[in-house]
């Protein structure tokens, strides 16, 4: 995040090919966590989706519960938002650097926003960090410390009165994660929520539901080319049994 900040911040011009380059630069940084990951796990044995929660969730729990969190996030954020008086300018952080004019930029926003944002964040944070905090020192104190380590990444990306509400998003996808057993759910609510301010911060209308849906999509299908190069294990090592009955209990 600290290297985004500062490509960014390094463009000089409007010419398409100092933003192509940055927008390859913002995607390969977005990538480079993923393979920094998988380089961590392999010097343990090969990892497999499964290492990672990329399995497939319950349907309808997932789908209650993204719902239950998307709706009280949004009620948490509007409260914190006027008790403090901020403007609510969430989407404004990367498009003010980028600027919004041009077709490319468009895509470079949507791409690094709404697709890669939400695989790389899910992938380090809840499928990786959180599984190792988790097994280290229980659910929330991993969650908490998680959630954390995830607000702190969008300092200066975000006005810092906007990291409490980040801190919450944090810690309620670990939760997610945790409740469901797969980290396809966090993506999908990940990719939905960074979705509309996007879409608002582009003045967006109509569009802004096909962006939504669009996004989720490429995210979710980003992330099952993932789990099938990585492959899974047969049969279940007994952490994935635990893990299963975990999620029904």
């Amino acid at each position: 995040m600290l290297t985004g900040r500062a490509i960014v911040g390094t463009r000089s011009g409007d010419g398409e090919g100092s933003l192509l380059a940055i927008g390859i630069a913002l995607i390969l940084l977005e990538l480079a966590p993923i393979g920094l990951v998988l380089l961590l796990a392999y010097k343990q044995g090969r990892p497999t989706a499964a290492d990672f929660g990329l399995r497939r969730p319950p349907l309808g729990r997932s789908i209650g519960l993204a719902v239950a969190f998307w709706i009280g996030l949004t009620a948490v954020t509007i409260l914190w938002v006027a008790a403090l008086g901020l403007d609510d300018d969430e989407g404004q952080a990367l498009t003010e650097r980028l600027g919004t004019e041009g077709t490319l930029t468009v895509v470079i926003l949507i791409v690094v926003v709404t697709i890669l944002a939400p695989v790389e964040e899910e992938f380090l944070f809840r499928g990786y960090i959180f599984r190792a905090l988790r097994n280290w020192r229980g659910v929330w104190p991993a969650a908490i410390a998680t959630g954390g380590l995830f607000a702190a990444t969008h300092i200066g990306w975000l006005p810092i009165a906007f990291m409490v509400p980040i801190l919450l998003i944090g810690i309620g996808l670990c939760l997610l994660y945790h409740w469901t057993g797969s980290l396809y759910p966090g993506i999908a609510l990940h990719a939905f929520n960074n979705s509309i301010p996007l879409g608002t911060a582009l003045n967006w209308s109509w569009q802004i539901p096909v962006l939504i849906v669009g996004s989720t999509l490429a995210a979710l299908t980003i992330a099952w080319l993932l789990a099938l190069l990585l492959g899974d294990r047969s049969p279940r090592s007994g952490e994935e049994r635990r893990e299963a009955v975990t999620v029904r209990a």
